[in-house]
């Protein structure tokens, strides 16, 4: 199907979720989200503010960062973050839990220079040799792609090899860092990979390493308008977001 195509049906599935949304006065939202979904709210955060005439305060970062800020108390009306960060939060009795929404499940990818030749991915042991001809890796030091490479770094057992060459990123994503020349190769979730000029998707990580992180939504227990922010989860989560939550290199949560 062509994007324009697409574009169409997408708009006219959201324009039947209005009744999700209206008869709501127009509020702010505040959203603390994951850069993992970056792409995809950036897509759909203002047709929702164009559909409900309310407006969202997006708020990016890597997701271990916004758990520690909602953990010291920062003010917000609905977090997008990991799976497993957001299941810790409610034990903490900051979300709301029965908000709680899977929103879309991503797997990690490997980012190249626009134009290098493509590493070996077809395997686990392809990628252990691509990992150990690299002249520098990147990825960011809070990130959940970050926690993963680390484990199969170790799990290779070239972790005293990989040292000297791994930059743990903090302010710029790896795909930027690979884009700027300052890694041969950057991981991070694919989704964010695909938008960025300069650097390219050499492919996902190898199945057999492979792991998909769920991004969730919930409601902050403070929220200033629940309602809202719940129509938001909703609309986020329709049949109609699908479309768009692929074309960013995610799947439907």
């Amino acid at each position: 199907m062509k994007m324009s195509s697409l574009a169409l049906l997408t708009s006219a599935g959201f324009a039947l979720s209005l009744a999700l949304c209206g008869g709501v006065q127009a509020a702010e939202i505040r959203v603390l989200s994951s850069n993992g979904v970056k792409t995809v709210l950036e897509e759909l955060a203002p047709q929702f503010e164009k559909a409900t005439r309310h407006k969202l305060l997006l708020n990016f970062a890597p997701a271990a960062e916004l758990k520690a800020q909602i953990e010291k108390g920062e003010a917000f009306d609905l977090t997008i973050l990991t799976a497993a960060g957001i299941d810790d939060l409610i034990k903490q009795g900051k979300l709301v839990a029965a908000t709680r929404s899977d929103f879309t499940r991503s797997g990690a990818g490997v980012a190249i220079k626009k134009g290098a030749a493509k590493p070996d991915l077809s395997s686990a042991e392809g990628f252990k040799r691509t990992l150990l001809a690299a002249k520098s890796i990147a990825y960011v030091g809070q990130g959940a792609t970050g926690v993963t490479i680390n484990r199969i770094i170790e799990r290779f057992g070239i972790a005293a090899e990989m040292k000297a060459k791994t930059i743990p990123l903090s302010g710029i994503s790896a795909a930027d860092a690979v884009a700027m020349g300052e890694a041969e190769l950057g991981f991070t979730q694919i989704s964010e990979i695909l938008p960025v000029a300069g650097a390219e998707l050499a492919g996902p990580l190898p199945p057999e390493v492979q792991v998909y992180t769920v991004f969730t939504a919930a409601v902050g227990g403070n929220a200033r308008d629940s309602a809202v922010a719940i129509s938001l989860i909703k609309f986020l989560t329709a049949p109609a977001a699908a479309p768009v939550i692929r074309a960013k290199g995610m799947e439907p949560g």
